[in-house]
């Protein structure tokens, strides 16, 4: 009788163990607070978390730098670096914005946004395309490099940025007058960096 009890229970561990097994997931999940980023790797497999991790947390800080990066590309290139060290997790990310954001702190530039913005002023930024008019936003400008401008204006995939300092002053350069307004610019939307959410 005890052995019929001992061999019930080690069929019924070697269950459990192996139901564990196929329940259990590999998964990687970051956090982004928009300056840095922690990632954990849970893996049954014999994997190097350590590089992984790291080489991931590499790839995050590109990101955040980089205008064409939205979170759908942003996993789909975790999944790659997780495929080079031959797992296939689920990637879970997480910010101080909420679940599949990716937040980003900026500086601001100058006064072309008083009195909304301060020069020297950070903000947080949400990398997203999602934009609406009246939303500020970061976006690189092939005349003007990174800027930070209000939507003023949505046409397609076009979309007209303004400043919100409308103050116009006057300035001699070179014997010549030059009127100093602020920016206002039409960028392709995928010059836009993200929404500033929080200032």
């Amino acid at each position: 009788m005890a052995k019929k009890i001992i061999l019930a229970l080690v069929i019924l561990i070697l269950i459990v163990v192996f139901g564990m097994l196929f329940l259990f997931n590999d998964t990687v999940d970051i956090y982004i607070d928009g300056e840095n980023v922690t990632v954990e790797t849970h893996s049954l497999s014999d994997v190097d978390a350590h590089s992984l991790n790291e080489e991931i947390c590499e790839y995050t800080v590109n990101v955040m730098n980089d205008t064409t990066t939205d979170i759908g590309t942003y996993k789909n290139n975790v999944e790659g670096i997780c495929s080079k060290y031959n797992i296939d997790p689920e990637i879970n990310v997480d910010s101080s914005i909420g679940p599949d954001q990716i937040p980003v702190i900026v500086y601001v530039d100058g006064t072309s946004m008083l009195p909304t913005l301060q020069d020297g002023q950070t903000v947080l930024l949400n990398k997203t395309h999602d934009v609406h008019v009246g939303d500020i936003v970061v976006a690189e400008s092939d005349e003007y490099g990174g800027i930070i401008k209000r939507v003023d204006e949505i046409d397609g995939n076009n979309i007209h940025l303004v400043s919100d300092n409308k103050e116009i002053s006057y300035e001699y350069i070179n014997g010549v007058l030059y009127e100093i307004q602020g920016i206002q610019t039409w960028v392709d939307i995928s010059d836009i960096n993200g929404v500033v959410i929080s200032y």
